[in-house]
């Protein structure tokens, strides 16, 4: 599935230096916010290869766009594709490497200038941000390059200076590979790759990018490759790979919707194939047909994909969701025209002096956790249901939203909360239990998450992280986090809007909100006129499983409520079973609102 996600690239059109008017000397500046780079043969709206070199003619702006896009595609023509866009006697600084070496720079262009030279050659500097390392395997790792800008020279390609058509070259090339998040939207597709849970309860989502020229017969044999090869390094503490040894016989094959398959892989359980089949279904996405499966040529029942997917659901949701918030310090559910609308599913007597709360759906029973005002400034965590609620035996300064672990069976239920800057995990008694985080800064602000239950998105000292989630032994550990590059500052709140997607409040410039992919790569703004600091944040995680409702998401800033899909004031009169306030007097505002699904 691809990205909606569309970012900023270079701006006004530029041409080359002495030959079009822009004395020697001078500098132009270019901010980053233009259109869409040149694109030879495209085919209604949608591109698998980059434009070539001659595609933008003697336009030095989209040259240079085209040039940041010139990588994509497959990676073992990378480096040729680069190379036809340097002039010949400088193609040999661009140090070629091999194989699993080839790893591209993906950067977010934040300006250029360009500045014309005498002997008709222009300097190009740009500023980027580095957002992480595309390796052949699909993954995104973090970034390795630190440098937040190049500089090359760019000439034309026509031995007079005057052939428009002859295009350009560029001149002492980086020496790396640079890769635009605009060309990672434009020429990759987002995959889903899974990897069951380390308590083999579930399956998880594992992004990878994989180049959109690839057809679908050897998208197969790719997307069996990187599960052969194992989880992504973030992941890896909170899933289990295939069984060590197992390796691709020969390449996957496919056509006419059949996909054959050929695993050396030890043992011959038949749970553990059964288990193989369900998580190839997946990864595979939206292929239909039959999967024609061997282990060590031992041919097994051919399975029908769709079938698979259809009998073993990623996320079971029998409901779809309900939203609510906290009014005049009780939980409330809040009423939209075509939305379902639930109950509280806690007495009267419990239900007040509530600051925010999380609640969800776990084996046929509703959990409930909120943090409570005790008094003086100071919050407790509550958990549970009915009469009575179990408490929390400390009172803290600040507690965030708490937030429920998906469960998929009977087990008990457990949770996250952020108290005084401070990671907890907590339980259906309330036990609080400090979760221990291996970042630079022990303040967290906020946690978040996935539907899945086995990832989680956490700020931390302002920045932005996931990790995975393991569940064994009945305790929560959290794996290392990995940061992820965002244009926003000051960060303020995070949640998961989809299986690879997350929303995020912050600054950019003024506060903001964001949608951001799970590794950093790509973002969108979604509300960029917010007006006040987001202290409230919540999400409804839409999947290819769950079809994305209109619901989108809500936040809270300023002490007023508000709600995407449309943009709008969430207002008293939406509050159900709440009483008109006596006249002369305004009605409360609904505050921390949260979605039950």
């Amino acid at each position: 599935m691809r990205r909606q996600v569309m970012v900023g690239a270079l701006g006004a059109a530029l041409l080359l230096g002495g030959a079009c008017g822009i004395p020697a000397s001078s500098d132009v500046r270019v901010d980053g916010k233009g259109g869409t780079a040149t694109e030879a043969g495209s085919n209604n709206g949608g591109r698998s290869e980059p434009p070539t070199r001659t595609a933008s003619g003697s336009d030095i702006d989209a040259f240079v766009r085209n040039f940041l896009d010139a990588a994509a595609g497959e990676p073992d023509r990378a480096y040729e594709r680069v190379k036809l866009f340097v002039a010949p006697e400088h193609q040999s600084k661009l140090q070629e490497k091999k194989g699993s070496e080839v790893a591209l720079n993906v950067v977010r262009l934040r300006e250029a200038v360009f500045t014309g030279n005498s002997d008709l050659t222009t300097t190009v500097k740009i500023k980027v941000q580095q957002l992480g390392l595309l390796r052949s395997n699909g993954t995104l790792a973090p970034p390795v390059a630190t440098e937040t800008g190049y500089e090359f020279r760019v000439r034309s390609a026509a031995f007079g200076g005057d052939d428009e058509r002859a295009g350009l070259y560029v001149l002492d090339p980086p020496n790396v590979l640079l890769l635009s998040d605009n060309a990672l939207q434009q020429y990759y597709q987002d995959e889903s790759i899974y990897f069951w849970s380390s308590d083999g309860s579930r399956l998880v989502p594992d992004q990878r990018y994989l180049p959109a020229a690839v057809p679908d017969e050897r998208r197969v044999n790719e997307v069996v490759k990187w599960l052969v090869g194992g989880p992504s390094d973030w992941l890896r503490p909170g899933v289990v790979g295939l069984p060590d040894r197992t390796e691709l016989v020969n390449n996957a094959t496919g056509a006419h919707n059949r996909w054959e398959v050929n695993l050396d892989m030890s043992g011959d359980d038949q749970t553990q194939i059964d288990r193989l089949i369900t998580q190839l279904a997946w990864s595979l996405g939206d292929l239909r047909g039959e999967l024609a499966l061997k282990i060590r040529n031992n041919a097994l029942p051919v399975q029908d994909l769709e079938a698979r997917r259809n009998s073993e659901a990623l996320y079971p949701i029998i409901e779809g969701p309900q939203r609510y918030g906290v009014y005049e310090g009780a939980i409330r559910p809040l009423d939209f025209p075509g939305e379902p609308s639930g109950d509280v599913p806690l007495s009267a007597e419990v239900n007040r002096n509530i600051v925010s709360a999380g609640l969800a759906r776990a084996e046929g029973r509703i959990l409930a956790a909120m943090v409570v005002n005790s008094g003086k400034g100071r919050h407790r965590l509550a958990v549970g249901t009915g009469p009575a609620l179990n408490r929390s035996g400390k009172d803290y300064a600040s507690i965030s939203r708490p937030v429920w672990l998906r469960t998929v069976d009977s087990r008990p239920g457990r949770g996250l909360v952020v108290a005084d800057g401070r990671l907890y995990r907590f339980d259906e008694a309330a036990g609080m239990y400090q979760v221990p985080l291996n970042l630079p800064t022990p303040e967290v602000t906020a946690v978040a998450a996935a539907l899945d239950g086995q990832r989680v998105a956490l700020i931390a000292g302002g920045r932005l992280y996931v990790a995975a989630v393991n569940l064994d032994g009945g305790g929560v550990s959290i794996g290392p986090p990995r940061a992820l590059v965002t244009s926003l500052t000051g960060l303020s709140a995070v949640d998961w809007s989809g299986e690879g997607r997350l929303v995020v409040a912050g600054s950019a410039g003024q506060p903001a909100i964001y949608g951001i992919s799970v590794d950093g790569a790509l973002e969108t703004p979604l509300k960029t006129d917010v007006g006040a600091k987001v202290n409230h944040l919540t999400a409804y995680p839409t999947n290819d499983e769950v079809p994305s409702p209109s619901v989108g998401y809500m936040y809270e800033a300023n002490g007023v409520a508000y709600r995407s899909s449309p943009f709008e004031r969430i207002e008293p009169g939406q509050v159900r079973d709440v009483a008109p306030p006596p006249a002369g007097l305004r009605p409360s505002n609904p505050s921390a609102p949260f979605f039950l699904y």
